[in-house]
């Protein structure tokens, strides 16, 4: 395919520079006016016709080829593989062959480690209790894993035999020695109880004596009370008819109003016998409040009126005080402004008075220190 790429291209262009002359000279036919025939050109369209044909049977040719020499590769690759097939196949059979007839497994230095007999062949890992193979490292010996483990076992059966039988009988006497002592127990408790019962019995006659004796002095106590209330109930009603009698005898119900009248004179009421005020004194009361009245409207013009003069008073200090702020701010203004101007005059003098003074102290040092510090000046 390699070679076949570039001959490609070469006939590609050159077929493609025919076509271009062809293009060239019936160009030069149909724009020549002496040569240009009415209707279309004939043999140069039957020239195209042929050349192409014969172009479609070279590509077709070309094709054929290309896939005859593709079928002739794929089958010579089948070829090959199967070859290499072959060749590896019987390598891996010489091989086994070899490892069959010349390296055995017996005859290995490391088959004593895969020698799958070998538990058969080797002596057991302990012989006795006392096989001197068997150290602390070695981890062939535990607690309860000795060759007399049978016996062992049967005699600490028997053991535990006799101490469950010796448990058993120490159970057994000391469910004797709870039942004695229950039935002592039950003994002094039934003895406990009969002094008990005996002792209430007392207490109870003794308290129906104390009963009997408090219930007789109860009954001479409600006697007596009895009596007393009858007495009580005779003088309270005797009171109260008294305080009756006396109630509707007296000035209070009768509505006396001398009765009111102190001991001081008659301008001193009594107040809880006090009956009301008469014509009199009602009309000179009403007099009382309407010159009151009238009092309190005059003083309530006389407050409006103050009022009044206050607010104008108020207007005229704040009209005044705004105008002074005011006259105060131009002055403000004036006096900053005279010293704005001061202050950049006295800076005008500074800087000239500063110039002057460098201009002074650069004239009286040599040249290469007024350098030095003109550089220095000047960073």
């Amino acid at each position: 395919m390699s070679r076949l790429g570039p001959q490609r291209d070469l006939e590609e262009a050159a077929a493609l520079e025919r076509r271009r002359r062809r293009e060239l000279l019936r160009r030069g036919r149909i724009f020549n006016a002496r040569l240009r025939t009415i209707g279309i050109d004939k043999d140069a369209l039957d020239a195209q016709v042929k050349e192409r044909k014969l172009q479609e049977a070279a590509e077709k040719a070309q094709h054929e080829k290309f896939a005859h020499n593709m079928k002739k590769n794929d089958k010579l690759m089948c070829l090959l593989e199967e070859r290499q097939k072959n060749e590896i196949k019987d390598m891996n059979r010489a091989l086994t062959e070899f490892h069959k007839n010349f390296q055995k497994l017996e005859t290995r230095r490391e088959f004593d480690l895969n020698d799958p007999q070998a538990l058969k062949k080797d002596r057991p890992a302990r012989v006795s209790d006392s096989d001197p193979r068997c150290t602390i490292s070695g981890m062939q010996k535990f607690m309860g894993e000795d060759l007399n483990y049978d016996q062992r076992m049967k005699f600490q059966k028997e053991q535990l035999r006799e101490w469950s039988l010796q448990q058993q009988k120490d159970w057994k006497n000391a469910l004797a020695d709870q039942k004695v002592a229950d039935d002592l127990y039950d003994k002094f408790r039934i003895e406990l109880d009969r002094k008990i019962m005996e002792e209430q019995r007392k207490e109870e006659e003794n308290r129906r004596v104390v009963c009997t004796a408090t219930k007789d002095f109860n009954r001479i106590q409600v006697a007596e009370l009895d009596h007393k209330n009858e007495l009580e109930k005779a003088q309270k009603i005797k009171d109260d008819m008294d305080e009756i009698t006396f109630l509707l005898r007296g000035d209070l119900l009768s509505e006396n109003p001398d009765q009111a009248i102190g001991p001081l004179g008659k301008h001193h009421v009594l107040v809880d016998r006090w009956k009301g005020m008469n014509q009199e004194q009602l009309m000179a009361i009403r007099q009382f409040q309407k010159e009151q009245a009238l009092e309190k409207l005059r003083v309530r013009e006389q407050e409006r009126q103050r009022d009044a003069e206050w607010d104008r008073q108020r207007l005229q200090t704040a009209r005044a005080q705004l105008l002074w702020e005011r006259q105060q701010q131009r002055q403000n203004r004036v006096q900053r402004r005279d010293l704005d101007f001061v202050n950049a005059e006295l800076s005008q003098e500074q800087k000239a008075k500063n110039i002057y003074l460098k201009e002074e102290e650069y004239s009286n040092i040599p040249t290469d220190e007024f350098y030095a510090q003109f550089n220095t000046t000047t960073r």
